[in-house]
């Protein structure tokens, strides 16, 4: 299977999804986001990816503490008109952070989306 870039990913999610909030691949580490897309002025794509950063984290940190032998397959989160996926790259390194509408969004087709991917990610 071909791997892809940061910058490659984001693009077949634009593809895929044209309508959405934003979109950024993130180092999962650092937080710092490898590639990112908005289509609101007003929505920081990097702000947005540190601060999930920190979710993905406490939720990684919540696993081990109760030792549990699982993995995350994604962390969604609900807002009043948005939803928020957070997808692990297979090794853990990198996340796809999506923010879409959820009036105009099918939910089981972001997630598809987001996880083929995130099986591509380099």
């Amino acid at each position: 299977m071909s791997t892809l870039t940061p910058n490659q990913v984001i693009q077949n999610i634009l593809k895929e999804l044209p309508s959405l909030v934003a979109v950024a691949v993130v180092e999962t580490e650092t937080g710092m986001p490898l590639a990112h897309h908005s289509n609101l002025a007003s929505f920081d794509a990097e702000t947005a990816a540190a601060y999930n950063t920190e979710v993905v984290k406490q939720k990684l940190k919540a696993i081990a503490a109760l030792k549990l032998n699982q993995t995350i397959q994604d962390i969604l989160l609900t807002l009043t008109d948005q939803l928020h996926l957070l997808k692990l790259s297979a090794d853990g390194g990198k996340f796809i952070y999506l923010a879409v509408n959820s009036a105009d969004t099918n939910l089981a087709m972001a997630r598809q989306i987001v996880k083929s991917q995130a099986a591509v990610l380099n």
